[in-house]
């Protein structure tokens, strides 16, 4: 049964603990509307006045993939290929060469701008006017110019700045000691007239975006930028695979300007796959242009030697060979044929070797073997090597330092590369050599034979000769040329754009996020509000709640008293009809019950420290017993601060002190106040040793005198904190009231005080909690004090409820009612 009882009760105090929670909450619900109010304005300020920032992306196909083009692939032509690697070019999107020639290609050398609602909008494409600058002339770079709009005619501009930074948009560099000290401009102008100042030259132009009505007189701002700076800024675009599996990357930018950042992102794409294919073209460019130049001095030859034939057969009247020549010149027309390729083949190891040597940062416009029909695994392995170390070479001076140990390395394997392919060219220029003094040697012995022919065949075999080697040779070269042009015409970009950059309008932005923007004001003026009661609560160290006291002690608490607003002390006697009046009556009823009926009591009032409110206590406690009709006795017993006297506006001349020491007499020290019952035993004047004074026989008998003539005896004593007088008059008291003020008393000090209160055992002794704060709802705090107790009628039932149950019972409720509302808010936090 026990068990069942203490189960019920701790539900019953649970739900009594999320009860007082709950009203906690609830008395808070100003400070609540108020703060979500607050950051839901905040909030709308943020999305309305804050520059928005888009982002849009593109998404671009990467071939990582070998793609060879050999001999067998296409025409006998091997000339391209190579392992693509993802890294590799996501390096070269990044690299600043890129983005400085995508920048170069757009529109961006001047920036045009508008202030709306505290903003600065670029106005990209949008602006009325445009700036025609002459590139044969610096001009002022990131200084604003202010421009405003007077007429279709005319306008007004200004500009004002130091150490101005001049640049030449033809080099794309900044002009040596070209920084202007100081430039100072205002003046009315006229559009399409030159303005010329040191420094600057340039002229406006109105637009087909110029609207009369809405753009005169209003202002725009525009400024001249440097290339560097552009790319700074449109070189923080992010790149990423949209997986890891796949080839594919995605190219996001994030700026103010939708559509330029669009225009920026494609153009960036496209200046990609155009370097790519330009790359790959290169060497068949390069090809073409060596065959070219071949080309130009074997078609003199030909053309001499075409001349000299025609020459000779109409002076000697001679057609052709007979036929045992006929079988000599067979017989040397394939060793010319030999020759010729042997010879266009050394031209070109030369070249290669003279190429290599003379270039020592790059090999770009290298020829390869294959272009030329060399088929050599080595040669076309260390070129492919040598290629491969070049191109790593550059990604690697894209994000690192020259001084990297690994290039220092890498520039070490060029060398030796370099080193390898040299002598393997050597190599390969010896042995053709060796095969062209063989043809040569076969092509003399042929011409033993050629000798023993008549003298005409002879010369006419000679002529012939010298034509068909020309012949052979500028064949040969034609058809590489014509191969190498094949090739450069089928080629295409290895990379692929899949998704160009657009605008996606609201659905782009990703600054400010007005609707998380809301959401995050809503949890927040939810959330401060919380913090704030808790944190209130875990940092406060003063007793506010029921439950602080029931933590520190088990002591009763036999009720509580109301915050006052009045400026008299005497609430009771002055408002008999007020909340705290009944708080008092409520008190008065508890201290029956406590006495179990006892019709006479004397009742100490003490507390911690000072300030508690025990002497305010003490009056009004003393008032209600004499407004009951009880013959009260009022006992200022605080000898050290007299302060009664004050309140009732009566003297301390006489009192306890003095009757104490044999200066006064009993009838004497006793004086009326004007409430109806009772009486004032004041202090007196203050006393060198009020210990000992109230620990004298002489108190006994002052005691015993009063308690034949008082019901009811209310004493006044000092904190028992600070002093132990109010112990040595504990024994005269039939009920002890210990002072606890809300929001005021120390947790800790009540802690250590209490405990020593109770080691001694003192019997009768009660809490009462004073200045409880219940304005706006009578729930929040005063119902942790009240819930469960039954404080009598005044408290139970009229204060209990609030407005629901007691509201038009006490005289201070018209008061509260007009109390303005954010004064309510503010008492409440």
């Amino acid at each position: 049964m026990e068990n069942n009882l203490d189960n019920i009760n701790a539900q019953q105090q649970e739900s009594i603990d999320y009860k007082i929670l709950f009203f906690k909450f609830y008395r808070y619900w100003y400070f609540f509307a108020l703060t979500i109010f607050v950051a839901l304005v905040i909030a709308f300020l943020f999305n309305k006045y804050t520059k928005p920032v888009y982002e849009v992306s593109t998404t671009v196909l990467v071939e990582d993939e070998q793609n060879a083009m050999d001999a067998q692939s296409l025409i006998g032509l091997g000339m391209f290929g190579g392992q693509k690697n993802l890294e590799n070019e996501i390096g070269i999107l990044q690299s600043y060469t890129l983005a400085s020639s995508t920048i170069k290609m757009l529109d961006f050398d001047v920036s045009y701008f508008i202030e709306e609602n505290f903003i600065s909008k670029e106005l990209y494409k949008e602006s009325p006017f445009t700036v025609v600058f002459d590139t044969n002339y610096p001009q002022p770079v990131n200084l604003r110019f202010k421009l405003t709009i007077l007429s279709d005619k005319e306008f007004e501009l200004e500009a004002q700045g130091e150490k101005i930074k001049t640049y030449d948009f033809k080099t794309y560099k900044e002009v040596e000691d070209g920084e202007v000290e100081n430039i100072v401009i205002k003046k009315k102008l006229r559009f399409n007239e030159n303005i010329s100042e040191p420094n600057m030259k340039f002229y406006l132009t109105l637009n087909k975006n110029f609207d009369p009505e809405k753009n005169e007189n209003q202002t725009y701002f525009f400024i001249f930028n440097s290339l560097e700076n552009l790319v700074d800024k449109y070189k923080s675009f992010e790149i990423e695979p949209i997986n890891r599996e796949a080839s594919i990357v995605k190219i996001s930018l994030k700026g103010d300007n939708v559509e330029k950042a669009v225009d920026f992102l494609n153009m960036l794409t496209y200046e990609y796959l155009q370097s790519g294919l330009e790359k790959k073209n290169k060497i068949a460019i390069n090809t073409i242009n060596f065959i070219d130049f071949e080309l130009k001095g074997i078609a003199d030859t030909l053309i001499y030697a075409e001349k000299s034939l025609q020459d000779f057969r109409t002076t000697n009247e001679v057609m052709d060979i007979d036929f045992l020549a006929e079988q000599i010149f067979e017989q040397m027309k394939e060793l010319e044929n030999e020759k010729a390729i042997l010879i266009v083949k050394n031209k070109y190891y030369n070249h290669i070797k003279n190429y290599i040597t003379e270039n020592k940062d790059d090999i770009n416009d290298i020829i390869v073997p294959s272009s030329m029909g060399i088929e050599d695994p080595m040669l076309s392995q260390l070129i492919m090597s040598l290629t491969e170390l070049y191109a790593e070479k550059t990604e690697k001076l894209y994000n690192t330092r020259r001084a990297n140990p690994y290039l220092v390395a890498l520039n070490l394997k060029i060398e030796n590369t370099k080193k390898n392919l040299l002598e393997n060219i050597e190599s390969i220029v010896t042995t053709s050599n060796i095969g062209i003094n063989d043809i040569n040697e076969r092509i003399s012995k042929l011409m033993l034979r050629v000798n023993k022919l008549p003298k005409t065949q002879r010369q006419l075999f000679i002529i012939e000769r010298q034509f068909k080697l020309s012949d052979a040779i500028y064949t040969y070269l034609l058809q590489k040329r014509t191969e190498a042009q094949i090739t450069k015409a089928s080629n295409f970009p290895d990379n692929e754009i899949v998704d160009p950059a657009r605008d996606s309008g609201e659905e782009g932005m990703v600054f400010p996020k007005k609707s998380l923007n809301y959401i995050i004001a809503l949890i927040l003026g939810l959330v401060i509000p919380v913090l704030y009661i808790f944190g209130k609560d875990y940092f406060n160290d003063k007793i506010v709640e029921k439950k602080d006291i029931e933590k520190l002690t088990n002591l009763p608490i036999i009720g509580h008293i109301v915050h006052s607003n009045k400026e008299s002390k005497i609430v009771v006697a002055d408002s008999p009809k007020s909340s705290i009046s009944e708080s008092f009556r409520s008190i008065r009823t508890n201290l029956q019950y406590i006495s179990k009926g006892k019709a006479k009591q004397t009742i100490l009032i003490t507390s911690d420290m000072v300030s508690a409110g025990k002497t305010f206590t003490s009056i009004n406690l003393a008032s209600i017993f004499a407004l009951y009709g009880k013959k009260t006795l009022l006992m200022g017993f605080d000898l050290r601060k007299p302060k009664i006297y004050q309140d009732f506006g009566l003297t301390n001349t006489e009192g306890i002190s003095s009757y104490l020491i044999n200066k006064s007499k009993f009838e004497n020290i006793i004086q009326k106040s004007f409430v109806e019952n009772l009486d004032i035993i004041m202090s007196g004047p203050v006393p060198p040793n009020p210990s000992e004074l109230i620990a004298s026989e002489k108190t006994d008998e002052l005691f015993s005198r009063l308690h034949e003539i008082y019901d009811f005896i209310i004493i006044d004593t000092p904190p028992v904190g600070l002093v132990t007088d109010a112990f040595l008059l504990m024994k005269y008291s039939d009920a002890n009231i210990f002072i606890v003020r809300q929001n005021y008393t120390n947790k800790k000090i009540f802690e250590s005080i209490i405990s020593d209160v109770e080691k001694r055992n003192i019997p009768n002794i009660s809490i009462l909690i004073n200045d409880v704060k219940l304005s706006g709802n009578t729930y929040g705090y005063g119902y942790g004090y009240g819930y469960g107790y039954g404080y009598g009628y005044g408290y139970g039932y009229g204060y209990g409820y609030g407005y629901g149950y007691g509201y038009g019972y006490y005289s201070d409720d018209k008061e509260k009612e007009k109390k303005p509302i954010l004064k309510r808010i503010f008492n409440k936090s």
